[in-house]
C-alpha cells in the first residue's frame, strides 16, 4: 500500500471534525484557512464562528469597516491576516462581483493568498490536484522521505513540491490535504511524535534510521528582539466633566498596524520614571510639570510575540483640561466606552488599561 493509500485511510477514520470540512462554500473554506495560519484549531474555531456570525458572506465581509474587523480579531495576533482578508474581500465583491476565483492561479492573486492557502482551497472545493504544503505537511513529508533540504530554500521548496506532486491522490486532492494537515498535527507532531503507532513507520526513511529528530531540517533560529514599551494612560476632562482618555493608532510599519493603543515612548533600556518624565518626549506635551499628576507606580508586563519580547509598563497620568493643546493635536481623545470598543492589541487589555487611577 503506497503512501497515499496510508494516509487517506488514516483520515477516513480518524479526521477531525471541523465546520468548514467538507464544504463546498469557498468563502468558509478560505475564512477558516486564513484564521487557522499559526493559530492552534481550539482557538481558531471560537473566531471561525465569531467571523461567520459578524459577516455570514463576502459581501458583508467587505462592506465591513476594517475597524470592524480587526476588533472581532483582537487577540488573535498576526493582524496582516485581517486586513489583508479584509482587502481581498473588497476586491472580490468590486472587481469580480462576489464572485470566487475557481482555480490556483487565481486563487494567488488575491491580497494575502500564498501558495499553501491557494491550494488548500482550489483542491478542497474545487477539487484541482495541487498539493497544499503547511508545516504539518512540510514536516510529515521530510520525515517520510528523509528530504534533505530546508524548506524554505529554493532547492527545498522545489523538492518538497515535486514529492507532494508525485503522491498526491488525484481523486481526492482536497481531502488528501487535509489528511496531511490532520496527520502532522496528530500523528507525525513536531514533538514526541507517535512513531510506534504511526501507519507510515514501515516507510518512513527518519524512523528506520532512529533519525526522526533530525527532520524536517530547519533554519537557525532568529534570536529573539527585546523591546521596552513606556505606555501613559494619560485622562483628562470636558467640560461636563466626563473622563477623556487620549489614545492613538499605529500607523508605524511595525506590529500592531491598524490598531489603536495608548501614548507610546519606546527606550532602547528600562527607564526610570524620573528619566521618563524628564525626556524630550514627554516634555513636548507638556510643558509644565504642574499641570499633570502621576501616579508613580506602574503596572508592569512581559508580552512575547514570536520574534519579540516586549517588556511594558503603564503610568497613570492625570492632565489639567487647559493644558492639553498639545495632547489635542498628537492623539485621540475619547471616552472609555468608545476605546473599549475599538481593536487593541492585547498587551493592552494585559495591562489593564481601565483600572481605577487609585489602585
Amino acid at each position: 500500500m503506497n503512501f497515499s493509500d496510508r494516509l487517506l485511510n488514516w483520515y477516513d477514520k480518524n479526521k477531525r471534525t471541523l465546520p468548514w470540512r467538507n464544504s463546498q462554500d469557498p468563502y468558509k473554506v478560505w475564512i477558516s484557512e486564513i484564521i487557522l495560519q499559526q493559530t492552534r484549531i481550539d482557538q481558531g474555531l471560537v473566531y471561525y464562528n465569531r467571523f461567520l456570525n459578524a459577516f455570514p458572506d463576502v459581501r458583508h465581509l467587505a462592506a465591513a469597516s476594517e475597524d470592524e474587523v480587526l476588533r472581532l480579531w483582537q487577540g488573535l495576533g498576526y493582524y496582516s491576516r485581517a486586513r489583508n482578508l479584509h482587502r481581498a474581500a473588497r476586491d472580490i465583491v468590486e472587481m469580480h462581483n462576489a464572485e470566487f476565483p475557481r482555480c490556483y492561479q487565481d486563487w494567488i492573486r488575491l491580497k494575502g493568498i500564498g501558495p499553501y492557502t491557494a491550494a488548500a482551497i482550489a483542491s478542497i472545493v474545487f477539487k484541482e490536484v495541487v498539493p497544499a504544503l503547511d508545516g504539518n505537511a512540510y514536516r510529515l513529508l521530510a520525515r517520510v522521505f528523509a528530504l534533505s533540504y530546508n524548506k524554505d530554500s529554493s532547492k527545498g521548496k522545489k523538492q518538497f513540491l515535486d514529492v507532494a506532486n508525485q503522491i498526491i491522490d488525484t481523486q481526492r486532492p482536497g481531502d488528501f490535504n487535509q489528511a496531511m494537515m490532520d496527520f502532522g498535527s496528530l500523528i507525525c507532531k513536531p514533538a514526541l511524535p507517535l512513531c510506534p503507532e504511526c501507519p507510515m513507520n514501515d516507510i518512513c526513511v527518519a524512523f528506520q534510521n532512529d533519525a526522526v529528530a533530525g527532520y524536517p531540517v530547519k533554519n537557525p533560529k532568529r534570536p529573539v528582539k527585546i523591546r521596552h514599551f513606556n505606555y501613559f494612560r494619560i485622562t483628562t476632562y470636558d467640560q461636563q466633566g466626563n473622563t477623556l482618555l487620549y489614545i492613538r493608532k499605529r500607523k508605524e510599519n511595525d506590529i500592531w498596524k491598524n490598531l489603536y493603543d495608548l501614548p507610546l515612548l519606546e527606550t532602547a533600556r528600562e527607564a526610570s520614571p524620573e528619566e521618563l518624565f524628564k525626556h524630550p518626549w514627554w516634555k513636548s506635551l507638556i510643558h509644565c510639570q504642574n499641570n499633570y499628576t502621576i501616579f508613580r507606580h506602574p503596572k508592569q508586563r512581559i508580552h512575547k510575540l514570536t520574534h519579540q519580547t516586549i517588556k511594558a509598563k503603564i503610568y497613570y497620568v492625570s492632565v489639567d483640561a487647559e493644558h492639553t493643546r498639545t495632547l489635542n493635536k498628537m492623539f485621540f481623545a475619547v471616552d472609555f466606552e468608545r476605546f473599549e470598543q475599538l481593536a487593541k492589541p492585547r498587551l493592552i487589555e494585559l495591562l489593564n488599561w481601565n483600572a481605577d487611577n487609585n489602585e
